[in-house]
């Protein structure tokens, strides 16, 4: 895979529409990854990767105090890019901010434009690349077929249904992110992940396995899941590896954490958060 610290005139292009998949993974206080959905991410130059702001998510301030984060674009013609970069300065006004709310989607919205353009520094870009659909498609009948097998039979729930049936799609599309040796952030594509249950993510390393053999044992890795009708939940729990279930070896994941990223009201789901009177108008 090509890899370089500028992007191509091609990909300056490419990532202009807001009609894509964007993921940014940053790190919280805690050096926890984290993953964000960002469909105004893109190339201002090719030295310049810019985020658009219209409402404050975590990944905005996380990555003010830690400014490594990790990049996935996926335009609609399923060429994906994926890299490092890190996170410089904000501004609020500027020709950025200019080109973003001269945008359909955001200078007709009755509702939000974008409010803070914040400007990044490409440390790695890799791509373009394609989905290996003849790998995806088997590893994710032999997940469908042994997650069975890797169920917990926990009687605590975190996955609500709901979430639980994201990640139960045959079309949505995963993502896990983990923190490699240099601190920063990388996402690999996972769409063969289903939940065996409502505590535990399961996958087959069939498809895309020598980056999924570099995530170390027992390191604490965040999942995204976005279907296409841009229903998204975010989880993070412990990688257990590899293990064995029947005839079929599956990666691991025990969920400790779950997020919803939808907006309007964005927010931990588990643990759960305990309701609280409104006091003051």
């Amino acid at each position: 895979m090509n890899k370089r610290d500028t992007f191509t005139e091609e990909e300056i292009e490419a990532f202009k529409p807001s009609e894509k998949i964007g993921l940014v993974a940053s790190l919280d206080p805690q050096n926890l990854p984290h993953i964000s959905l960002i469909t105004s991410i893109m190339a201002s130059g090719p030295k310049q990767l810019t985020l658009g702001e219209f409402c404050q998510g975590r990944s905005k301030q996380y990555i003010q105090k830690n400014p490594k984060i990790g990049f996935l674009i996926m335009t609609l013609d399923k060429k994906m890019w994926r890299g490092k970069a890190r996170w410089t300065h904000l501004k609020k006004e500027g020709p950025e901010y200019e080109i973003y709310n001269d945008m359909p989607m955001y200078r007709y919205n009755s509702y939000f434009g974008i409010n803070t353009v914040h400007y990044l520094d490409p440390v790695e870009v890799s791509g373009s690349e394609v989905l290996p659909m003849s790998r995806i498609v088997p590893a994710a009948i032999f997940t469908k077929i042994a997650k069975g097998l890797a169920k917990t039979r926990a009687k605590n729930r975190i996955l609500k249904p709901f979430a639980e049936s994201l990640f139960n799609k045959m079309d949505s599309l995963k993502f896990i992110a983990y923190v490699n040796g240099e601190g920063f952030p990388v996402i690999v594509p996972v769409i063969q992940c289903h939940a065996a249950d409502s505590t535990r993510l399961v996958f087959s390393p069939f498809a895309y396995w020598e980056e999924l053999k570099n995530i170390p044992k027992d390191a604490n890795v965040a999942v995204f899941c976005i279907t296409m009708k841009m229903e998204d939940v975010l989880v993070r729990g412990t990688y257990l590896g590899l293990k064995r279930f029947g005839l079929f070896r599956l990666g691991v994941v025990d969920i400790d954490w779950v997020y919803n990223s939808m907006p309007p009201c964005h927010g931990r789901i588990y643990p759960e958060v305990a309701l609280r009177p409104v006091r003051e108008f």
